[in-house]
């Protein structure tokens, strides 16, 4: 997952390229969301990627915020992050050993029609034996949303899905 922050943080002037906005609403059969989750034992900092739809996301920061949110053209690049940030902290809660974890947002990207969101959990004292992850991601719209997350220690890797209404997913290591 480090391969991510360098396309994130490239240096002075980096610029990603925001690919344009659909002009029919994307009308998708799935409503779905993945998160990936890292413990990076060199560093001792747990890396979490996310990928939803964009529409989707765009939606519930709408409805979060009672104002129209634009991914692909924000008037406010900052505020759209600190709205994203907001969403998934508030939606998505993750405990390591039974102690909550204060998620730390790093950045966007939009890829075609989704948006990978990052966040990562610094200072960690060492790999986790349990992880519980609390998950209502786009509940408040959808009744056929799917949560997929996948933890990983090392090789060992563990996955699951949590369908509406489920939002507790808990991995023992």
């Amino acid at each position: 997952m480090a391969g991510f922050y360098l396309m994130i943080f490239a240096g002075p002037g980096f610029s990603p390229i925001m690919p344009k906005k659909l002009a029919d609403p994307i009308n998708h059969p799935l409503y779905i969301s993945v998160t990936e989750m890292e413990f990076n034992e060199k560093d001792k900092v747990l890396e979490i990627s996310s990928k939803v739809f964009t529409d989707d996301l765009e939606k519930a920061l709408s409805k979060a915020t009672g104002t129209i949110v634009d991914m692909y053209h924000p008037k406010d690049k900052a505020l759209v992050e600190k709205q994203i940030a907001a969403y998934l902290n508030s939606h998505l809660q993750i405990k390591l050993d039974n102690k909550p974890l204060a998620l730390e947002f790093v950045g966007f990207e939009l890829e075609e029609q989704s948006t990978w969101s990052y966040y990562q959990v610094s200072k960690l004292a060492g790999p986790p034996k349990k992880v519980e992850i609390f998950s209502n991601v786009f509940y408040e719209m959808n009744d056929k949303q799917i949560n997929i997350f996948h933890f990983a220690i090392g090789a060992n890797r563990k996955s699951t899905k949590l369908d509406y209404p489920s939002t507790v997913a808990i991995f023992d290591f």
